[in-house]
């Protein structure tokens, strides 16, 4: 059966916690989903009809048209594609197949076409797409013959002046770069197929120089530059395949990446050209790698070639040893060691190194690192070590106090029998924290708040909130309890619909709808909506000089 390649833990991950939470609420507005080898679309329902993709590859990455999502987030349109597509696994090998139907269709009738017909097409695409235009352009000047030009071309696509107005890339033009850097790495494969695997090598490195360069100064927050720039160092591999070049003089280029700018920008594994080097290539490749490490011996690039080099050599025990040389505080080094451990099914080993990092950061004295609690707190409860994983997940929350940690508490405790028991001491602490001004990690305001309002006890938070909660946690338990206490939430809306009117641009426009929206479903739940249709006059009323904002409220129906 065909799988999501992902897990619900990496959609948590990705979308925090605040997302995550409000994708839940959005799995019923999922629709016209699509599933194709590596990419999911769907759309889904809000207060717009947003479309969402999924890329389903080596990571997961998605994109929504909505404004969080523009704005490079994972959002809760995201999340409920995402997690519709975990809990419906059924339906997927029937998506893919229907997916695999339709390319079989296309193709069956790309070959009934005519050279005249095909040919009208592609100068239709070339008139209105001018980056499939160079893209042939280059393939063109390939079956010329001239390599000269080829790289010349393919230079010329690495040129970031296009999109470098102030210096620098900024965000919005990151991904018009990142689609250049994708077709000079086309076309340095396409040299490799066509026999000249010596300038696409050539070719390949001269572009991850030049991007490695161009990286410094680039606003690549959406990491599409870096995906692009993997992009050619995988081209410059497939180049190396195809036509093999020196071993001795690949070892020296890859030491010089690795230890230089490239490797900083452009993480490269050099295990990948064990097959390229030959065992002439690794010897050199190792001795050059020996001799970096004797000079700086806490140099982070130099052990991450060293660690490459033991897993091109298969030696899992020299790897550990690379790693316990230099052990993080909080146990993180502990963690990596463990996985690689299990995923040689030396599982027994494995939990105990991850055992051992807790009791290390314990002795540094640092906060535990939050990867290795979750892999000895689930090796516990998937032995059934429920008392085991309660302290493990209890002396984590004591000592981190966060929403995330207080919640993995919670499921502990209950899957031992004993939330009953942890529950109280649990919010003590957090009230004090409230008491002494303890905010969360992120600034977030008292976690107590959060803790009370994740819990359900709602009747607790509203007690609390007056003197602790912020403007978000407040919106967090409103919406958490309208239905509930719909006057109390009203007040909530009302409130921030005020203050967000001190405020222009689209974006706090969309929010005051989503505001109004709520407020009107409490209305309908306290048999007030006259009140609720009264105050929306008066609000459109002393704000119709913002034309946009009349705009979307006219589109919501407000």
């Amino acid at each position: 059966m065909c799988t999501a390649r992902y897990t619900e833990s990496d959609v948590r991950e990705l979308a925090g916690p605040r997302s995550y939470e409000r994708g839940l609420g959005y799995l019923d507005a999922v629709g016209r989903l699509r599933v194709d080898a590596d990419r999911i679309t769907a759309t889904v329902q809000g207060t717009e009809r947003y479309r969402v993709a999924l890329e389903d590859g080596d990571s997961l990455r998605a994109a929504c048209d909505c404004p969080y999502g523009e704005d490079g987030h994972f959002c809760k349109h995201c999340v409920a594609v995402a997690l519709t597509v975990l809990r419906e696994p059924g339906e997927l090998p029937a998506l893919r197949g229907e997916a695999a139907a339709r390319e079989t269709a296309l193709d069956t009738w790309l070959d009934g076409l005519s050279r005249d017909e095909l040919l009208a097409l592609v100068r239709k695409r070339l008139a209105e797409d001018a980056d499939f235009k160079d893209l042939l352009s280059v393939r063109a000047v390939m079956a010329g013959g001239d390599i000269t030009a080829v790289r010349a071309d393919i230079t010329a696509l690495l040129d970031p002046a296009e999109f470098s107005q102030y210096g620098y890339i900024a965000y919005e033009d990151a991904h018009g770069y990142a689609a250049q850097v994708t077709r000079a790495a086309e076309a340095i494969r396409d040299l490799a197929t066509a026999g000249q695997g010596a300038a696409a090598i050539a070719a390949a490195r001269e572009a991850i120089r030049r991007v490695t360069g161009v990286y410094e100064s680039a606003d690549d927050s959406d990491g599409c530059i870096a995906d692009a720039a993997a992009e050619l160092e995988r081209a410059h591999l497939d180049a190396c395949v195809a036509e093999p070049p020196d071993p001795d003089e690949t070892a020296r280029w890859l030491v010089d990446h690795c230890l230089g700018d490239g490797g900083e920008y452009l993480e490269l594994e050099p295990a990948d050209y064990r097959d390229v080097l030959g065992a002439q290539g690794l010897a050199t490749l190792r001795a050059l790698g020996e001799e970096a490490l004797a000079r700086n011996p806490s140099g982070w690039a130099e052990k991450y070639l060293m660690e490459s080099l033991a897993r091109a050599a298969g030696d899992l025990d020299e790897l550990i040893a690379i790693h316990a040389a230099d052990l993080d505080p909080d146990g993180y080094t502990h963690l990596v060691i463990a996985g690689e451990l299990e995923a040689a099914e030396r599982a027994g080993e494995a939990l105990e190194w991850a055992e051992g990092g807790l009791r290390h950061a314990a002795t540094e004295g640092e906060p535990v690192h939050r990867g290795l609690v979750d892999y000895v707190a689930e090796r516990y409860a998937c032995d059934d070590r429920t008392a085991d994983a309660l302290t493990v997940r209890r002396d984590h929350f004591q000592a981190e106090r966060s929403l995330l940690a207080y919640r993995a508490l919670r499921a502990a405790a209950r899957a031992d029998g004993r939330w009953d028991a942890e529950r109280p001491p649990a919010l003590e602490l957090l009230r004090a924290d409230a008491e002494e001004g303890r905010k969360s990690r992120w600034g977030g305001g008292a976690v107590l708040i959060d803790a009370l309002t994740d819990d359900e006890d709602f009747d607790a938070a509203w007690i609390a909130a007056p003197v602790l909660a912020t403007s978000d946690q407040w919106l967090r338990l409103a919406d958490a309890s309208a239905a509930a206490r719909p006057a109390d939430a009203l007040a909530v809306y009302v409130r921030d619909v005020v203050a967000r009117c001190q405020y222009t641009g689209d974006g706090n426009y969309t929010r005051i709808a989503d505001l109004l929206t709520k407020a009107r479903a409490c209305q309908e739940a306290l048999g007030t909506l006259d009140d609720f249709t009264a105050y929306l006059a008066g609000l459109r009323t002393e704000q119709k000089r913002k034309r946009n904002l009349m705009r979307i409220l006219d589109q919501r129906g407000l």
